[in-house]
């Protein structure tokens, strides 16, 4: 029996590695948007369907995918709040997901972003562009051999950016609940505080638990920030309090701000905002102060070895569930709260 699977959020140079990847012989039907009301007919006569994240996984397209006989709601993601898993109870699916995925890949843009800031090159090549070749006291920096990076969280994202720091030179902090040895290895570990006034860098790789840490980096975390320092944040957008970094941005408190996440992102990443529509009014504020701000769409795990990480083990997943009855990556759900005919 052929298993067909539906993907969400194909982009185009990804199609290859779907079908180069799939040893399994699953019918794959590619979709290049993600999974909205909209398409969510693309699901019927399917036995499962593959997310990514901001994909619309609510309960009135869960309680759709089952009547299309859809069995398995599987992400590509780490995360999973995109899926709403008492309705995923509720109608008896079965929900997966990738629990890591190649840690460089956001290390390496969290490092990229911190030093085009550090070293003015957004500011610079912008000049360049425009056919300025002078040179000012913006372009001026430190080496980042004279810097303290303050990594906050060194799990296996964290503790490789700390690494990559280290390589150049620079000298590492780290504050973590749990302090690795292998951590302990590479970053002088800390409380927050004093983290926070020490480095020239500051890094976040924290995971966003609801009601607990929303809005961490607030006015009261980047107070305690060194006058004039950068900070990364390649985590969670729902970490950030966007008001008060643009705050601490005019006022210069902050030299500079790179994010690859907002909060509620779905509503900001993945369209293009002309003919007169409108950005959050917040959002546009950092965003025109680029160079000072850089933003990306949420692309720190769009590299070759993330998505091979990604669809490895997300068909490993299906495999395993229709082989074995089981994945390791299983996401446990409630208990039913509602019988559905």
């Amino acid at each position: 029996m052929t298993i067909k699977v539906v993907c969400y959020g194909v982009r185009e140079n990804e199609e290859p590695f779907f079908n180069k990847l799939n040893k399994y012989g699953f019918d794959l039907t590619l979709v290049e948007d993600l999974l909205t009301h909209d398409n969510i007919d693309t699901a019927k006569g399917m036995d499962a369907v593959l997310l990514r994240g901001n994909c619309v996984a609510d309960r009135i397209n869960i309680g759709k995918m089952r009547s299309f006989g859809v069995k398995y709601v599987f992400t590509r993601t780490v995360g999973y709040n995109h899926i709403d898993l008492q309705a995923a109870a509720d109608y008896d699916m079965y929900v997966a997901r990738v629990p890591s995925y190649s840690p460089n890949a956001i290390a390496e843009l969290a490092l990229t972003l911190a030093m085009s800031l550090l070293r003015h090159t957004a500011y610079t090549t912008v000049k360049t562009a425009n056919k300025d070749f002078t040179v000012d006291s913006v372009m001026f920096s430190k080496e980042i051999r004279n810097c303290k990076v303050g990594i906050i969280g060194t799990g296996k994202i964290g503790l490789t950016e700390a690494k990559l720091f280290k390589g150049l030179g620079a000298e590492v902090l780290g504050y973590d609940v749990y302090q690795s040895e292998e951590a302990k290895q590479t970053v002088t570990f800390m409380e927050l505080d004093d983290l926070l006034k020490e480095s020239d860098i500051v890094s976040l790789h924290v995971p966003y638990f609801p009601g607990k840490n929303d809005k961490m980096v607030n006015d009261e975390f980047i107070a305690k920030m060194k006058d004039g320092a950068i900070f990364i944040n390649t985590a969670r957008g729902e970490l950030q309090d966007n008001e008060a970094i643009l705050k601490a941005l005019r006022t210069h408190k902050l030299a500079g701000f790179a994010t690859d996440v907002f909060a509620n992102e779905k509503e900001i990443f993945f369209q293009q905002f002309n003919d007169g529509k409108k950005l959050d009014s917040t959002v546009q504020a950092l965003v025109d102060l680029y160079p000072r701000v850089l933003i990306t769409p949420h692309i720190g795990s769009n590299t070759d070895e993330a998505l091979t990480n990604m669809i490895e083990t997300s068909f490993e997943n299906l495999h395993d569930t229709i082989t074995k009855g089981s994945t390791t990556n299983v996401v446990e759900l409630p208990e039913k709260s509602q019988a559905v005919s």
